[in-house]
């Protein structure tokens, strides 16, 4: 008799040499690819080195990412890329990307085909959830389970039960991805789907470029998901067409498959979406957000970095000037997209209008560098995070919105929508 499975569970069972997996059963499967950072992967390669294993289990498939520290901003984040670059020279790692080549790592993988529909990846870094935009399971893990698969290729996990979310309707204008996934995790909570598959459909996700099912499977984590994921169709086809460095296998939800809720949004009834602080869960659309004045405007991170992004920020921001009281900052994804927002004219007009656009690297969205708030600052941001103290002082703000909203409040010194200016 055949089981019926979600995405999810189909791949699981593929990892797992199963026939069918049941949500709560505790399996080993392998992986494809391993990933971690500059700050994680110093860890994971001490716990690797512990367990007395002298080669990774496939150079071709341990994956090291120095973006969060990079370019270094003192002597021990130049220490933390050392221990990676080595361990990457010693292990003749395929995929060991350097400053000047690398990018924010959730937007360097996709990009570069290293991660693929029906992949099972597993990241020290808890938006490696993104990769579900393709058709993948991919979840963030400590660095000691990161270290141990490493040397093995394999590591357990509990299969997650799922919920099913599914957007309708006609987006009004401005609202993109980004509002979508703050209005969901504004609805269930932070914990709303915790340990759950979250798995994202409908008639304006089948719609949607890639760009934004890479930005609505990335803040999965921020509703306490173990993974979100998008099911594969022809808009993922073409996406990996010439790209994936593997086959890619495209799996669906049977018609049958169990969730434990369906969730629905009318999507013409959603604003552009502000999460206030101090947790993404702190929603509120726009047009209620009052009289909000803000010291630094943020476009970028692995969650709108993309050329998407900028040109989002780059129409607003054209023939216009940054407030004087504004600093914004602006981080493209990775050195490619950097380059074709250069050739399309997106950095110039960002340029123009008083932005600072730095080469890739996650530094402002941890409160790394690159733009660290003072105490009483607020700043607008593209980011997924706004905890106490995130981007810099504890007694600092941050508010969590679009790259247009960003831009817009850029422009006028205030949380704006692009509509008042």
């Amino acid at each position: 008799m055949k089981i019926p499975m979600t995405i999810t569970e189909k791949i699981f069972a593929a990892h797992s040499g199963r026939d069918f997996v049941n949500a709560g059963e505790l399996i080993s499967a392998k992986v494809d690819i391993t990933l971690a950072n500059d700050i994680t992967g110093p860890i994971a390669i001490s716990e690797f080195k512990k367990t007395g294993a002298k080669r990774v289990f496939d150079a071709s498939r341990v994956v090291l990412v120095p973006d969060h520290f990079v370019p270094n901003k003192d002597i021990k984040s130049a220490e933390q890329a050392k221990i990676v670059r080595d361990f990457s020279k010693e292990q003749n790692l395929t995929n060991y990307f350097e400053v000047g080549r690398m990018g924010i790592e959730h937007a360097l993988l996709p990009d570069k085909g290293i991660v693929t529909a029906g992949d099972l990846i597993i990241g020290a870094d808890s938006h490696t959830c993104t990769y579900g935009a393709l058709g993948a399971f991919s979840t963030g893990v400590g660095s000691t389970d990161l270290g141990c698969t490493m040397a093995s290729g394999e590591t357990w996990f509990k299969v997650p039960s799922a919920i099913k979310v599914e957007f309708y309707g006609k987006l009004n204008k401005w609202v993109c991805a980004k509002d979508l996934i703050l209005h969901l995790i504004g609805d269930i909570g932070v914990d709303g789907a915790l340990y759950k598959t979250l798995e994202i459909g409908g008639d304006v996700i089948k719609n949607m470029p890639m760009d934004g099912r890479f930005t609505i499977c990335n803040m999965a984590i921020e509703a306490g998901a173990k993974n979100g994921i998008i099911e594969p169709d022809n808009i993922t086809k073409e996406f990996l067409k010439g790209r994936t460095l593997r086959e890619p296998i495209f799996y669906k939800s049977d018609d049958d498959a169990v969730y434990e809720k369906v969730l629905k949004y009318d999507v013409s009834e959603i604003e552009p979406t502000i999460a206030k602080p101090h947790l993404p869960e702190n929603t509120c659309p726009i047009s209620k957000i009052g009289d909000i004045k803000i010291n630094q405007a943020v476009i970028g991170s692995c969650t709108n970095g993309r050329l998407s992004d900028l040109k989002a920020a780059s129409e607003i921001l054209k023939g216009k000037k940054v407030h004087p009281d504004v600093r914004l900052l602006v981080f493209p994804g990775t050195q490619e997209i950097y380059l074709e927002a250069i050739k399309l004219g997106y950095i110039e007009n960002i340029i123009k209008a008083g932005g600072a656009v730095s080469t890739p690297t996650c530094g402002p969205c941890l409160g790394g560098h690159c733009g660290i708030l003072a105490k009483g600052e607020k700043a607008i941001s593209t980011t997924n995070r706004n905890f106490v103290g995130r981007m810099g002082h504890p007694e600092s703000e941050v508010y969590l919105a679009s790259p247009a909203v960003a831009a817009a409040s850029a422009v006028t010194g205030k949380i704006s929508s692009p509509e008042e200016i």
